[in-house]
């Protein structure tokens, strides 16, 4: 084969899914978010799996992503639309059973006109400055009570700025200001659940809990807890196929776009195919390197668009893939997510969602 493979390892999504679990108090729901396609991975495959280990709501971005998602997600899982319902989409979110998370005032009058008594999530910032409603705007709406409580809001959430810090002062300003916010919410409605903690806010404690936690990078293998060990197992591997071995018999020689590299011995060198429109630029970085029979090799040279090369040198020839064939592994169990971004200063979100949809995916049940 001679597209790049990436192995996407289901039942290590659904551990990763118990592993978060397991570190809730008794009563708290553990979501998932499935936004960005599973963050890259394909929400078509996760999603499903993740249902079937146990898991009832879903969060994603968008409507379109909500009603692609209740293609292949029952009617009985929630699905929550996190970046509310734009003016006109009301109907997909209705039809489709999607519970939009509101945070304009203009967004709840319109969902009231237009939803009857659907359901619909209420957001309100507090301390990460972006979606949500500013706390004194949410205190004059408590006053006034009615568009509230019209609205028919089901969960009542924020979003923590600093939880892969578990140190910064920001966890417990937030927190207070969710708690000082929630009582005045549930003087309209009681029954209301609560939702505020992401992958990192779930290991903060009890106190963040509350009713339904929303784990997202955690469930593709990204540690929610940089600096301690990771309580969640790798999900992906990425292999890119070696599509020209070059033997070069000369120091001197350049090697990539730029000639930004210069070859000090002689050496032997591999091209493989995937580049930076593939997230490699990122994934591996101009100083990174790939494994190839168990062995660390270099990156040389600039990436490319649609290519990688690595210089094989230190690989004795009897380990070498024959000819036209092999792959050399850039994601990995001995090379995680966490590992490649930290090196190249990417988080390990940004480096899952920056994959490319060039790879042939493999799906292990």
């Amino acid at each position: 084969m001679r597209d790049g493979i990436l192995t996407i390892d289901l039942a290590s999504i659904q551990r990763n899914w118990h592993a978060m679990c397991r570190q809730l108090k008794p009563g708290t729901e553990c979501g998932a978010v499935i936004k960005a396609s599973a963050y890259g991975l394909g929400s078509e495959r996760v999603a499903p799996s993740l249902y079937a280990a146990g898991c009832r709501s879903f969060f994603v971005a968008t409507v379109d992503e909500g009603v692609s998602a209740r293609a292949y997600l029952p009617r009985n899982a929630t699905l929550y639309v996190l970046a509310g319902v734009g003016r006109g989409r009301e109907a997909d979110c209705l039809s489709r059973g999607l519970v939009p998370v509101l945070f304009t005032v203009e967004q709840l009058q319109r969902w009231r006109e237009l939803a009857g008594s659907a359901p619909c999530a209420i957001k309100v910032d507090t301390g990460m400055t972006r979606l949500g409603l500013d706390l004194g705007v949410f205190e004059r709406l408590c006053d006034e009570r009615q568009l509230l409580l019209d609205c028919n809001p089901i969960l009542f959430m924020s979003h923590l700025a600093c939880a892969d810090e578990p140190e910064h002062p920001l966890n417990s300003h937030q927190l207070q200001r969710f708690q000082w916010a929630l009582e005045k919410m549930r003087t309209l409605c009681p029954e209301i659940r609560l939702s505020l903690a992401n992958s990192s806010g779930i290991c903060l404690g009890e106190d963040w809990q509350f009713d339904l936690v929303r784990p997202g990078a955690a469930l593709y293998g990204v540690n929610p807890q940089p600096g301690a060990s990771s309580i969640v197992e790798p999900v992906v591997e990425l292999r890119l196929p070696i599509i020209q071995v070059r033997d070069v018999p000369r120091a001197g020689v350049s090697v990539g776009y730029s000639a930004t590299y210069t070859l000090e011995r002689p050496a032997r060198l591999a091209v493989a195919l995937g580049g930076y429109a593939d997230g490699i630029h990122r994934i591996v970085g101009s100083d990174g390197f790939g494994i190839l029979a168990g062995r660390r090799v270099p990156v040389v040279g600039r990436i490319s668009m649609d290519s990688t090369i690595f210089d094989i040198t230190e690989v004795p020839v009897e380990q070498l893939p024959p000819a036209g064939g092999g792959h050399i592994q850039v994601l990995g169990p001995s090379l995680d997510v966490d590992e490649v971004s930290a090196r190249v200063g990417a988080l390990g979100y940004e480096t899952l969602t920056s994959l490319g949809d060039r790879y042939h995916r493999r799906y292990v049940e």
